[in-house]
């Protein structure tokens, strides 16, 4: 399927890829239509999606089932007044009907909305008058339809609630019935351009209310290299990707690329994260490819891994945050495998990431991908030096990503203030070594100048990571008269560790940080916690740190 729109396939290194790699967009490409319905034409037996929860339910869908269920849903969707360019909030967790919907609203052209499950009353409000939303599918689960339900009044666009069940309450539709009853469907005439709205995200903002990122009908094909190259998939793959459907990273990992390789998509519905549990369904199932944010991998080397059976387990991708070099040495130690990190934001695809030609440098985000015209540029507007900090930058004038977003919607002043001269600026700060890896330091806003230096959270995170007392740590800078900053650590301490908090323990970690790294980057004041504060996709959240009285 994925040689229709690449001209190569298969690169030898990376300037190999860089120099003939290039995505063909066809005219009026529609995923659903042209991915899934096609896979289902030509192999309509092939697993599409294998789904088991942590109830012991497991259910398998063929494409030949997904163009079913898609086109059933999609049906129903225009029988209750649904169409193209409505838009529509998905709130439904890991449930495999987020699959069924999210396909039928791209065949019909509509926007789709993946949502969080915790969102609350005043959240919903927001984004319904914010986007104008038509319909909300959910959850049936208690809480979810309360605040939906409490958001009603408040919402004059809100004209449908859908529910999944398994509880139907009172003034929602019943999304399974709809389905059953739904009638033939017919493919409308024009059901999206290129440029038509696809998909659109609220991003967790660190300030203010989130911001609306839209993506078009094209975004797909823009994770051909998500899929095909860093979680180096094919159609003998069976993947998984840990993540909700209402962050972002469920598009990168649990539906385009993924389907556009021929892989299999595995999804572990679970409402508690057990590292224990989750090696036991990546053993059962044999999964070949896992992606997850550092968190996840940061419990898993704290289980003895030796116990399960891995051997199915080919490729591990990391993204979400950096990786830390001591997580990746105790994963591979245990268990032979390196764990490829991948960079990008909700507004764009993977765009630096270690490929499979590539030896991963442990800490490294990698090299750009082919997609994307990248430029690290210092404050004074040079590019920079290696070794000489800069933002990541990805100019348009010569590439135009498959994948970059098409703004901020309804916002073109916040659009404007990224995206200007034909340049995006990520406000994410990075180091290129000599061998043309990059090495990520920090978001604008978290770097800390402290008396002349400028130091990144992740360095000193990553020196913390390498004591054995330390589970989790965040760094932040705490304003101070003389330094203008000091480091700040907030840690979780492993359980062995927790009686021992205190000065003595406090000093022994700052002696370690200036052994590890540069002395002057030791945090000068450290507080434990039991945990750290995390958005829906487990980053941390430094903001609110920051915001806590220290």
């Amino acid at each position: 399927m994925v040689e229709k729109y690449i001209n190569q396939i298969c690169f030898k290194d990376q300037e190999d890829f860089k120099a003939n790699f290039k995505i063909n967009v066809p005219e009026n490409f529609n995923f659903a239509y042209d991915i899934v319905d096609e896979w289902a034409k030509s192999h309509p037996n092939k697993k599409a999606l294998c789904w088991v929860n942590d109830q012991g339910e497991h259910i398998e869908f063929t494409f030949n089932d997904m163009k079913e269920k898609s086109d059933a849903a999609a049906s129903f969707f225009q029988s209750i007044g649904i169409g193209k360019g409505d838009k529509v909030m998905l709130i439904l967790k890991r449930r495999y009907r987020y699959w069924f919907a999210i396909l039928g609203l791209h065949k019909i052209g509509a926007i789709a909305i993946p949502a969080t499950h915790l969102l609350t009353k005043k959240d919903i409000v927001y984004r319904c008058n914010s986007a104008d939303i038509k319909a909300i599918i959910s959850v049936g689960e208690p809480l979810v339809t309360k605040h939906v339900d409490e958001a009603l009044p408040e919402c004059p666009t809100l004209k449908h609630r859908i529910s999944i069940g398994p509880e139907i309450s009172e003034g929602w539709v019943d999304f399974r019935k709809g389905m059953a009853e739904a009638q033939p469907f017919l493919k409308p005439e024009n059901p999206s351009n290129n440029d038509d709205i696809m998909l659109l995200y609220f991003t967790s903002g660190t300030t203010g209310h989130p911001k609306m990122v839209i993506h078009n009908y094209a975004y797909p094909l823009g994770h051909i290299i998500t899929s095909g190259y860093w979680q180096n998939l094919n159609e003998d793959s069976l993947h998984l990707t840990l993540a909700d459907t209402g962050w972002a990273k469920a598009a990168w990992g649990k539906l385009y690329g993924q389907w556009i390789m021929g892989a299999c998509i595995f999804v572990y519905d679970h409402e508690k994260f057990t590292p224990a549990n989750l090696l036991q369904v990546m053993q059962d199932y044999r999964i070949t490819s896992f992606c997850a944010p550092p968190t996840v991998f940061r419990f898993l080397i704290r289980e003895d891994l030796k116990k399960y059976n891995l051997s199915a387990l080919k490729y591990c991708e990391i993204a979400g945050e950096p990786l830390n070099p001591s997580v990746f040495d105790a994963f591979y130690e245990a268990t032979g495998l390196k764990l490829m990190e991948g960079f990008g934001q909700t507004e764009t695809t993977v765009t630096i990431a270690n490929f499979p030609w590539m030896k991963p440098k442990p800490g490294s985000m990698g090299m750009p991908s082919p997609a994307y015209d990248m430029d690290l540029i210092t404050p004074d507007g040079r590019s920079a030096e290696d070794g000489e900090q800069g933002e990541i930058i990805f100019r348009t004038d010569r590439i135009m990503p498959v994948g970059l977003f098409m703004g901020y919607y309804r916002d073109p002043e916040l659009t404007k203030s990224v995206y200007y001269d034909h340049v995006y600026h990520t406000g994410d700060i990075a180091w290129r070594d000599e061998d043309g890896y990059y090495w990520f330091v920090g978001r604008n806003d978290d770097v800390i100048k402290s008396s002349g230096y400028r130091i990144g959270p992740f360095e000193v995170e990553s020196a913390l990571m390498t004591h054995p007392a330390i589970v989790e740590c965040a760094i932040t800078g705490v304003p101070d008269e003389i330094r203008g900053q000091v480091v700040k650590a907030t840690i979780v301490l492993a359980p062995a560790y927790r009686e021992k908090a205190g000065p003595e323990l406090v000093k022994e970690i700052q002696e370690h940080v200036k052994k590890v790294t540069a002395p002057y980057k030791y945090p000068r004041i450290i507080e434990f916690v039991e945990e750290l504060p995390k958005t829906i996709s487990g980053k941390i959240r430094r903001v609110q740190i920051r915001e806590e009285k220290n």
